[in-house]
C-alpha cells in the first residue's frame, strides 16, 4: 500500500480503497488524507461469515464504517462486495442474500460498485500481466471505466507506475468513486 500511495502521489492520482480489518490505521489515515476515497469492503473478508446472512453481512460491514469513521472523522456511503456483486460462492451459504443486501444497501443510502476492468492481480497475473490487462481493459471502456486492483499485491505496485504513465499520455484522466457518481454494476447472481 505504501508503494501505491508514492505512485499515485507522484502522478497527481485519486483512487478509491475499499479496506477490511486489515493494515494499519496509519495507511487508512494516510490514504484519507492525501484526497483518496475510502470504502468498506468488509471486517474479515470470510465469505462464509459475511455471506451467511443479512444480519451477519451489516455486523461486519458495520464493524469497517467504525473503524473508518474512528479513523477519518467521516462515515464513507461507498462498498464494493468481496467477489463482486455478482459473485455465486455466496449461494453456497445463503441463497438471495446478495440481492437482499444490495436491496438494504439502497435504502440505507449506500452505494455498491464492481468494476469494468479486472487488472487480473486477484488471479496471480505477473506485473506485466496486470500492466497489459489494465491499458488493454481501459482502451475498450468509453464514458468512464473502474479498474479493479488489489493494493496489498507487489506486483500491482510493480505495475501502476507504467500503467499511469501510458494511460496519462494517452489523455486519461482519474478520480474517485462517490456515492454521487457514476456506478459499475455487475448483474447480480445471487
Amino acid at each position: 500500500t505504501p508503494a501505491i500511495l508514492d505512485v499515485l502521489k507522484k502522478y497527481g492520482v485519486k483512487a478509491t480503497f475499499f479496506v477490511t480489518a486489515k493494515g494499519s490505521d496509519s495507511l487508512i489515515k494516510r490514504e484519507f488524507d492525501e484526497g483518496h476515497a475510502v470504502g468498506i469492503h468488509t471486517w474479515t473478508h470470510e465469505y462464509g461469515q459475511i455471506y451467511a446472512s443479512s444480519e451477519a453481512f451489516w455486523s461486519d460491514f458495520n464493524k469497517v464504517q467504525a473503524r473508518i469513521k474512528r479513523i477519518t472523522g467521516k462515515e464513507t456511503k461507498i462498498f464494493r462486495f468481496p467477489g463482486g456483486s455478482s459473485n455465486t460462492i455466496s449461494r453456497k451459504y445463503s441463497k438471495g442474500v446478495v440481492s437482499a443486501i444490495a436491496k438494504e444497501m439502497g435504502s440505507k443510502g449506500y452505494v455498491y460498485f464492481d468494476w469494468h476492468v479486472s487488472s487480473g492481480d486477484a488471479a496471480g497475473y505477473s506485473s506485466n500481466g496486470i500492466y497489459n490487462a489494465t491499458v488493454n481493459g481501459v482502451s475498450h471502456c468509453s464514458g468512464g471505466c473502474v479498474v479493479l486492483m488489489h493494493d496489498i499485491k507487489g506486483t500491482t505496485a510493480n505495475a501502476l507506475d507504467g500503467i499511469l504513465r501510458e494511460l496519462k499520455s494517452k489523455g486519461y484522466s482519474f478520480g474517485v468513486l462517490t456515492s454521487g457518481g457514476p456506478t459499475a454494476h455487475h448483474r447480480i447472481a445471487n
